[in-house]
């Protein structure tokens, strides 16, 4: 493979986009995967993904808030994380509106009856950062959202289709087969394109498989045959795969699957934010991690975290139907470990008040004696501090910082700790494996487990381990020949369009793939 040479105007480099039949499909494990296999070629790598909606996001160096599927990215490219990443990062508040952020720092909010309005300004920030990209990187990996065949948000779209046609970019689309009917989705998504937009897509990649891949020949030969597409290859599931994810409604995929003496309730709630804090404590060998809402299990867990969330006083609500205060005021009587993070930190509190000048006042659980005033401002920044001797490191998003208690209290990075309460306003700071190990044998002494920390690999290891089984597996089992042409040299200019509609037998007339500038004047 050919790295270009031109270093002072380069052009555009090589790109792809990486779609999926669903949400979920492992389009974010692909590109982590791609990402890690082109940069042990000695490529400059770059992940893009246009818009992201998540509330699992991280810091980077410059300040910049992203998502964090693609900060993962990024570590896999061995590139510095930024916001031209992932310019457009929406951040789900309900399921009516979304607060923006553009380039990494707050734009506003839009409503979904606003969303078509506002979404003509995010499409072009977002085609000028993958611009950016392509003229600073070897490749350019992007990852798609959703589904390409979500046709009823087609018009406007600037992180599918609409994508490819604005950067010329070729289209692979990857199909989970363990939720079944994994040859129906990708001939589905392809059907369901209009031409100009089939034009770009040049293959697709069956992803999550278990078992005797000759068992799908038959059907990947027809596919082939079908769509006039090949199947470039088909993934294994991987195990232990499941750390950064970025997608909350993935919770769950992994919770059961440790075993351990340290049992660890999180509190799942509606609009949870930041979940990814505890990927290190599941990670931890001996510790068992499960999302919860139901108080019993709150009940009998060792420990409680209360993690953060993107509507802090609409989940207070929640807690308080669910059942959930009073579990967590009879943890806190017997003095059971109990930690709040960032707005879990917050509910804790006596009061909560919104930050608009008449800002509504409600309750908080009264764990914590204090009260939080919600900011209209936002401290984004990456901290670092010592726990008894051991460093920590982490990072802050939010509105608002808890006041002192009203009494004297053990101090605890940027929170306090008392008899069992821990909070901090900190994301990732159980990645610290040192500080990580020691304070849950701290809390596991206080749950009165007899759990001890065993050692192991610590967690930027396992991460590091598990990237490089998501290369390892494109690698062997990825058409890697036939993925490079893509990248490299762009979509064929022969693939036949597909109809929707089987039966009629007149020949299909070839199309012409559409540039970026037909499709900037089409958008």
């Amino acid at each position: 493979m050919t790295v270009r040479e031109e270093r002072n105007h380069p052009p555009p480099s090589g790109g792809l986009l990486v779609a999926g039949t669903t949400s979920d499909a492992g389009k974010s494990t692909v590109v982590a995967g791609l990402c890690r296999w082109l940069a042990r070629k000695g490529l400059r790598v770059a992940p893009f993904k246009a818009q992201n909606m998540s509330n699992n996001s991280v810091v980077c160096a410059d300040g910049a808030e992203i998502g964090r599927a693609q900060w993962l990215q990024a570590v896999a490219a061995g590139a510095e994380p930024e916001s031209a990443m992932n310019p457009v990062l929406l951040k789900p508040g309900s399921d009516r509106h979304s607060r923006v952020v553009l380039r990494g720092s707050p734009w506003g909010e839009l409503p979904s009856g606003d969303w078509a309005a506002g979404r003509g300004a995010l499409a072009d920030a977002a085609s000028d950062a993958l611009t950016e990209l392509r003229h600073r990187y070897d490749v350019v990996l992007c990852e798609g959202g959703g589904s390409p065949a979500e046709i009823n948000l087609r018009d406007g779209d600037y992180v599918n289709m609409g994508l490819a046609r604005r950067g010329d970019l070729p289209v692979i689309v990857v199909g989970d087969i363990d939720r079944g009917g994994v040859f129906a989705a990708m001939a589905g998504t392809l059907a369901l394109l209009d031409q100009s937009d089939q034009a770009h897509l040049a293959g697709f990649l069956v992803n999550k498989f278990r078992g005797d891949v000759d068992l799908l020949r038959p059907g990947l030969d027809s596919l082939s045959e079908l769509t006039g597409r090949p199947v470039l290859g088909v993934l294994p599931w991987l195990e232990q795969a499941w750390l950064d994810s970025e997608d909350t409604l993935a919770l769950g995929a992994w919770e059961t699957a440790t075993e351990g003496t340290l049992r660890v309730a999180v509190i799942r709630l509606p609009r949870i934010a930041n979940a990814t804090d505890v990927d290190a404590l599941a990670a931890e060998p001996g510790v068992a991690v499960e999302f919860t809402t139901d108080p019993a299990t709150v009940a009998a867990a060792d420990l409680v975290v209360l993690p953060d969330t993107r509507a802090t006083v609409d989940d207070m609500t929640w807690l308080r139907t669910h059942g959930m205060d009073r579990a967590l005021d009879n943890r806190r009587a017997k003095a059971l470990p109990i930690l709040g993070i960032g707005s879990g930190y917050q509910m804790l509190t006596t009061e909560i008040t919104s930050g608009e000048a008449e800002g509504q006042t409600v309750a908080g659980l009264g764990l914590l004696p204090t009260s939080v005033r919600l900011s209209t401002g936002r401290t984004v920044a990456r901290p670092h501090g010592t726990w008894r001797g051991h460093t920590v490191t982490g990072y802050e998003i939010h509105h608002g910082t808890p006041a002192p208690p009203d009494t004297v209290w053990e101090p605890f990075l940027d929170g306090y700790h008392d008899n069992g309460l821990w909070t901090t306003m900190w994301h990732g700071i159980f990645e610290s494996d040192d500080f990580r190990r020691s304070w849950l044998r701290v809390a596991a002494s206080q749950a009165g487990s007899e759990w001890i920390p065993t050692g192991g690999p610590g967690f930027a290891a396992q991460r590091e381990d598990m990237l490089d089984r998501f290369a390892d597996a494109v690698a062997e089992h990825v058409d890697t020949t036939a993925l490079w042409r893509l990248i490299e040299h762009g979509t064929p200019d022969d693939l036949p369009p597909v109809r929707l509609h089987v039966g009629n037998n007149d020949q299909p007339t070839p199309v012409t793939r559409s540039g970026p500038r037909e499709a900037n004047e089409g958008r």
